[in-house]
Order: C-alpha cells, then sequence, then structure tokens
C-alpha cells in the first residue's frame, strides 16, 4: 500500500508543470532594466520640448543664412559659388557642410521652391533640418548614456534636453537658419563615440578611430573652428594610453588624423584653386587675428549666462562621479575633452556682434550631456534622502539658471537679431523700388546686410561688411578705409547706397564723404541712411519726390523690424514697398 502510494506520488509531480524559480532579489543601488520604449521616447519629448521653446521666435530666420542660401540657389542652377549672377566666384559664407543640406533640399524641390501652408521653405527647410539636428544631438546623448547607465539612459536624456531647452542661446541659434544645429550634432557625435569607446574598451578600433576622423572632417566643413574637434580622439587616447598598446595606439591617432586630414587638405586646395586664398573671405573680413591666451577669458561669460549656480552644482556631480574608479569615471574624463576643445575655440574666436554667444553651440551640447550624466551618477548613488537634496539642488539651480537669463532672453525674443525677412523688404524690396522709380537700368546698390537682398534684388550687390566681396575684405584686413572708400566710391560708384549705424564709422562712408563723392540721401537713419549717386538720376524732381513718399513707410518698417513670414518664395525683383 505504501509502495503504492509513493509510485502515485512520482506520477503526480512528474505531470505537473515544473515550479518557477524565485527570481534574485535585486541588490540595493541596482537599476531596473528599462523599457524599449524609454530612450526613444525621451529623445522625442525633449526634442518637442526645445521645439516648443523655439516656437516663442516664429518664422524668425537671421540674415546672415540667407547669404549661404543664396549661395545653395546659385550653385544649383549652375552658376557656381557666386552671391548672384554675373558675380565673381567668392566664399561669402565658412559652412560648406550646411551649404550642401541645403543643396539637397533644393534639388529635392524642398527648399527655396515655394510654401507650404503658407510658411516659405526658405523657413520649414532650415528649422526642419535643425529639430532633425536636435532629435540626433539627444541620441546621441541617450548612446554615451546607455553605455555607463543602461537603465537610466532615459533620465540622463531629459535631463539634457531640458537644460538646454531652458537655453535660449541654443535655442534660437539651431533655429536660425545658420549652421549651428550641425555642428551640436557633430560635437554630440563626437561625446558619444568617445564615451562608448572609453567605457568599453574599444577606443583603439580602426573603425572608432575611422569614425572620429570623420565626423570631425564633417565639423570642420561646418564651422571652421570645428576643426578642434579633430584634437578629441588623439587626446582622449592618450589619457587612456597604457604602456602595451603603444604601438596599437600610435596606429588609430594616425588612422584618425589621417581620415581627417587628407580630405581636408584636397578641400583645402580646391578652395585656393577656385577662390585664390586658403581661408574663407568672410574669415578675412572679421580681420581674424592670431588667438592669445587672454582671449580664452571670454568663456566665464558662458558661465555667467548660463547660471553659476548650475555650474557648481554641476561641478559638483562631476567631482563625486571622477572620484570613483569606474565606468561614470572614464565616460566624463572623455566627453570633458571635446568639452574643453570647444571651449578654447569658443575663447579664441573673439566676441561677435550677434547676441546670445552665436559661437557656443557644440559647448552648451557638451556641457549639457557632461552636466546630465555627472547628476544622474551622483544622484543614483545615493540613499533616498541625499536624492531627494540632490534633486532639489539641480530644480532650485536651473530655476535660477532661468531667471537670470530671463531679461536677455526676452530682449532677443522681443528684437531678435537681424532677420531675412526684415532685409528682403528693407533693403531688397525697396531698392528695387528706388530703382525702378528713378529709372536707374542695371544699378548696383552697395550696403552691409545682404542676405534677404541678394534673395530679392534684381540689382547688382556689393558687400560694404566685405563678407562676399574681395576687395571690400581685403581693406577691413589691413584697416584700410582710405582703400575701402576709393574702392567704392571711385571705382564701383553705386548708383544706390545704404549705411548705417557701426557701419558708417567702420567703413568711413559717412555723410560728408558721400556728399563730396556726389550722393544725396532720400531717406535718413541716424548717422547713415538710403543714398542715391544725384549725376545717375535724370529728372532731379523725382528724388524730392521719392524722399516724401517712403518716409512713412520706412519709419513704420523700422519700427516694426519684421521677423515673421515674408511670402512663399523671394525672388529677385518681386515686392515694391516704395
Amino acid at each position: 500500500m505504501i509502495i503504492s502510494l509513493a509510485r502515485f506520488q512520482r506520477r503526480k509531480e512528474a505531470s505537473e508543470p515544473p515550479a518557477e524559480a524565485p527570481s534574485p532579489a535585486r541588490p540595493p543601488g541596482a537599476v531596473p532594466p528599462p523599457h524599449r520604449w524609454a530612450d526613444p521616447a525621451a529623445v522625442a519629448l525633449m526634442t518637442l520640448l526645445i521645439a516648443w521653446r523655439g516656437s516663442a521666435l516664429g518664422q524668425w530666420i537671421v540674415d546672415d543664412a540667407a547669404i549661404t542660401f543664396a549661395y545653395a540657389r546659385s550653385v544649383d542652377e549652375g552658376l557656381g559659388p557666386v552671391q548672384q549672377p554675373g558675380a565673381d566666384p567668392v566664399e561669402g559664407y565658412s559652412n560648406p557642410a550646411w551649404l550642401a543640406l541645403l543643396l539637397v533640399g533644393r534639388r529635392l524641390g524642398l527648399f527655396d521652391r515655394g510654401a507650404l501652408l503658407g510658411v516659405s521653405d526658405l523657413v520649414l527647410y532650415p528649422k526642419a533640418i535643425a529639430l532633425l539636428c536636435t532629435a540626433g544631438v539627444l541620441a546621441c546623448v541617450a548612446v554615451a548614456a546607455r553605455a555607463v547607465l543602461p537603465g537610466r539612459a532615459w533620465a540622463v536624456t531629459t535631463v539634457a534636453g531640458v537644460v538646454l531647452a531652458a537655453n535660449l542661446s541654443y535655442v534660437a541659434w539651431s533655429i536660425s537658419g545658420l549652421e549651428n544645429p550641425l555642428y551640436a550634432l557633430t560635437a554630440a557625435a563626437t561625446g558619444a563615440l568617445l564615451v562608448r569607446g572609453a567605457v568599453r574598451g574599444t577606443l583603439l578600433r580602426p573603425a572608432v578611430a575611422a569614425t572620429a576622423g570623420a565626423i570631425a572632417l564633417l565639423a570642420a566643413l561646418t564651422r571652421p573652428d570645428g576643426a578642434v574637434l579633430a584634437a578629441a580622439y588623439p587626446v582622449t587616447v592618450l589619457l587612456f594610453l597604457r604602456g602595451d598598446a603603444l604601438a596599437r595606439a600610435a596606429r588609430a591617432v594616425a588612422l584618425s588624423c589621417g581620415t581627417f586630414a587628407l580630405p581636408y587638405a584636397a578641400f583645402l586646395l580646391w578652395r585656393r584653386a577656385t577662390f585664390g586664398i586658403w581661408v574663407p573671405n568672410t574669415a578675412v573680413a572679421k580681420a581674424q587675428k592670431p588667438p592669445e591666451l587672454s582671449q580664452l577669458a571670454a568663456t566665464g561669460e558662458l558661465l555667467t549666462y548660463g547660471g553659476w549656480a548650475l555650474a557648481l552644482i554641476g561641478a559638483a556631480c562631476a567631482g563625486i562621479a571622477l572620484a570613483r574608479p569606474g565606468t561614470p569615471r572614464r565616460a566624463l574624463t572623455a566627453l570633458l575633452v571635446p568639452l574643453a576643445l570647444t571651449l578654447i575655440a569658443y575663447g579664441v574666436l573673439g566676441r561677435d556682434w550677434m547676441p546670445l554667444y552665436r559661437f557656443a553651440t557644440p559647448v552648451w551640447v557638451l556641457a549639457a550631456t557632461a552636466f546630465a550624466l555627472a547628476a544622474v551618477t551622483a544622484w543614483g548613488g545615493q540613499r533616498p534622502r541625499a536624492r531627494a537634496l540632490i534633486g532639489s539642488a539641480l530644480s532650485c539651480a536651473l530655476l535660477l539658471s532661468a531667471a537670470g537669463q530671463a531679461a536677455q532672453n526676452r530682449g532677443f525674443v522681443h528684437r531678435p537679431t537681424l532677420s531675412m525677412c526684415f532685409v528682403a523688404e528693407r533693403y531688397g524690396h525697396t531698392f528695387n523700388a528706388y530703382a525702378t522709380y528713378l529709372g536707374l537700368r542695371d544699378a548696383t546698390v552697395a550696403l552691409p546686410d545682404i542676405g534677404g537682398t541678394l534673395l530679392t534684388s534684381r540689382l547688382r550687390v556689393v558687400d560694404i561688411a566685405g563678407l562676399t566681396d574681395r576687395r571690400v575684405a581685403d581693406a577691413y584686413a589691413r584697416a584700410d578705409k582710405s582703400a575701402l572708400r576709393h574702392y567704392v566710391l571711385n571705382e564701383v560708384r553705386p548708383e544706390l547706397l545704404h549705411v548705417h549705424a557701426a557701419w558708417t564709422a567702420k567703413s568711413g562712408l559717412t555723410t560728408p564723404r558721400l556728399a563730396a563723392a556726389g550722393y544725396v540721401p532720400l531717406y535718413r537713419e541716424g548717422n547713415g541712411g538710403d543714398f542715391v549717386r544725384a549725376d545717375a538720376v535724370r529728372d532731379p524732381a523725382r528724388i524730392a519726390a521719392l524722399r516724401e513718399r517712403v518716409r512713412p513707410v520706412l519709419d513704420a518698417m523700422a519700427a516694426e523690424m519684421r521677423r515673421d513670414g515674408c511670402g512663399p518664395t523671394l525672388r529677385a525683383g518681386e515686392g515694391s514697398p516704395a
């Protein structure tokens, strides 16, 4: 009987499914596995947050961006790298990689072709590319964070996204139409690549070395100062170098440098053959001097704008992470290399006349990534009470940073840097109308604001700022105002001319000198205004009549400083506000 019961029990146990083994208890402080959608969701939500912040600027595109737009139009129409039909080749842009993206858009019919829902694709396309680059930046943050904190990569991405969205300097210049978002993406990609390589021990692999060189090449073709990222890989390899890997490290550094240097040298040779100089004409016009150590002090203004409280807390969190051996220390060490290089590049560039730190975009991206990685690392290693304290301190620092930026940000949102639409209307359309009313055929106009002008003017345009004019740029580089005046007033002798504000003194084209050269005012604007060469007009009575006609129109235009939409297209000869 007992034997039968035992056999029955064994058959019953065999017919039942085996019981699952109990899950091992998660050790204290361990990070739960993330959902698959957590990181992509963080990237998408933070991209939307940054887009929402940028919507405060409406359809604003800075006028300097329109210079590259004009070059994209000329190249796509088979005219070559010229500012407008009939002009000599001059590299009046410094962002060939961004120019290439605009060319692709124009060739595909997405840029400089028309409008969508009443908004010009001159506005939509560069802003769409900017949002894609922003999503790419946040994706790079997530990739870097997964190598260090795979369970909290979404939190690192969220913190970095909030910090970037709170920073109007990053947001505004990313959607300005300039190359900033592409430059930011190359900086973020460099950081992610170095972090992964340092953490996973793959830094010396040929694929990593070649990719680092290729990203640096893209950065250098996006902005000249982007070339500093070519040093990020060699410096990082040096920091993590082991004695037994010296030969392998040397080969990897040589591969990275070669991947960058050989194509970039070919580009420089093409530039020299096409334009006759080794640097962009924009660099000549800005009379960029050799850097001095004292210029590095300019990086302090970024700390002031970003917020000292935020910077100090970030430094404290980074110090905690760097003090402990392990993955976070390796990751932050690798990330600080491109951050330091872009900070140095910002310092030596010198002050920019545009507000809100236009050249700091890659600095903001790398700083936000390092801040978020350090903060989440420090938070994760603490007890609940300490976590609450860290979270509260970060929130307060972010609020203090936003409060410190508020006045400067409000001023920029209310009156952002000179817009493409304002320049197109104020100078492009207006001077077209001047020429028509005064009977000036095949006329030339000389003025310093040329982005929107090039897209709309049917006149020959001479750039008094020198960005697209070699002779003017050379005069600025030599600080030779007399040569500039002689060139403009005696050689070019434009029928129409405009100067204002700082450009009057900088160019030396003051009202008395213009009067001596035979120019009379059409509209006075501060220390300058619109002028016409009197001997070019057959009927002098029309000059007086035009003065009275345009005054109320231009007064209203100056008060409004238009920044929103300027029609579905901008074409030469369109529009006539006068």
